[in-house]
């Protein structure tokens, strides 16, 4: 049975695995198993996304899921050190979506699994180079009343970051399918321009104001479903959404965002609640924003 603690570490503090959810590879070999192949990273760069990698084992779903379960409590001890917090971003009550950011902060499964293998090599061929984070997303949908994820691109949320050498992977807790609300991409479209940004919760179309003639022509959204355990990888100008949840089945998730080291801040404010600013011009790095893997 789960105690909950009295006070919680901020987690941000350590860099590296804390738990034994994870090994990290010691060899060159080792790390080999983890790669993608070619054809995968072509086909990333042809539509802008690369889905049905295997990430998790059914035991690493299930502390994660533990964890999760904690978390939806807003009187969860550490709930202060989320960047965001919405049980329900939406402001309709039958349409319910959890958004939060900065899990990693608080419980040890969502903060190894930053350092998952699987995951920074996969992202690292992607980028084409060292992986450090941006931040965490949970996304979930609950049974019978789960609400919409607005088409939108990931960049419009980040344009305080640059270049755009960014990358975004969801993964799946529970099997995603197009009847409880899988994620939809839209092929291509990630070689189009910075459209301006929707109510991520709002109108599941809003987007279309911003589309050209052209765009909405090559606007065909493919359905990405997922056994759970495994992810798939977008550009950050992917266009992308999913719809309601209507069955009885729950649909979690979980992103990771990251970019390719190097990148800078654009911007002296801070770039997430509560974390020290990094000025204008210089590089994103230190306790909030680790180097996951040196390529």
């Amino acid at each position: 049975m789960h105690t909950t603690p009295s006070k919680v570490k901020d987690l941000s503090k350590v860099q590296g695995l804390i738990s034994d959810l994870f090994r990290k590879p010691k060899t060159g070999q080792e790390w080999e198993a983890y790669r993608i192949s070619q054809e995968q990273i072509n086909f990333f760069h042809e539509n802008g996304y690369l889905a049905g990698i295997k990430l998790l084992t059914d035991e690493q779903i299930e502390v994660l899921r533990n964890e999760l379960s904690w978390l939806f409590d807003p009187n969860y001890p550490g709930n202060e050190l989320f960047y965001e917090y919405h049980s329900n971003e939406s402001s309709d009550p039958n349409a319910v979506l959890f958004h939060a950011l900065g899990a990693w902060r608080i419980t040890p499964g969502f903060h190894d699994v930053l350092w998952n293998p699987a995951f920074v090599m996969a992202a690292s061929q992607l980028l084409g180079g060292s992986v450090r984070f941006w931040h965490d997303q949970l996304f979930c949908k609950p049974a019978k009343h789960g609400g919409v994820v607005a088409w939108h691109q990931d960049y419009s949320y980040w344009t305080r970051t640059k270049p755009m050498s960014h990358l975004t992977c969801w993964t799946a807790l529970d099997d995603a399918d197009i009847q409880n609300g899988c994620l939809y991409y839209i092929p291509g479209s990630h070689k189009w321009n910075l459209l301006d940004m929707p109510e991520l919760a709002g109108d599941m179309n809003g987007i279309q104001r911003f589309l050209s003639e052209e765009q909405k022509a090559q606007f065909k959204p493919v359905a990405i479903e997922l056994k759970k355990g495994y992810g798939t990888f977008h550009h950050p100008l992917m266009v992308h959404g999913s719809y309601e949840n209507k069955t009885d089945r729950p649909r979690r998730a979980f992103v990771i965002n990251v970019f390719k080291d190097g990148v800078i801040s654009d911007s002296d404010q801070e770039l997430l609640a509560g974390v020290p600013a990094i000025h204008k011009g210089q590089k994103m790095q230190g306790d909030f924003f680790p180097l996951l893997y040196e390529a």
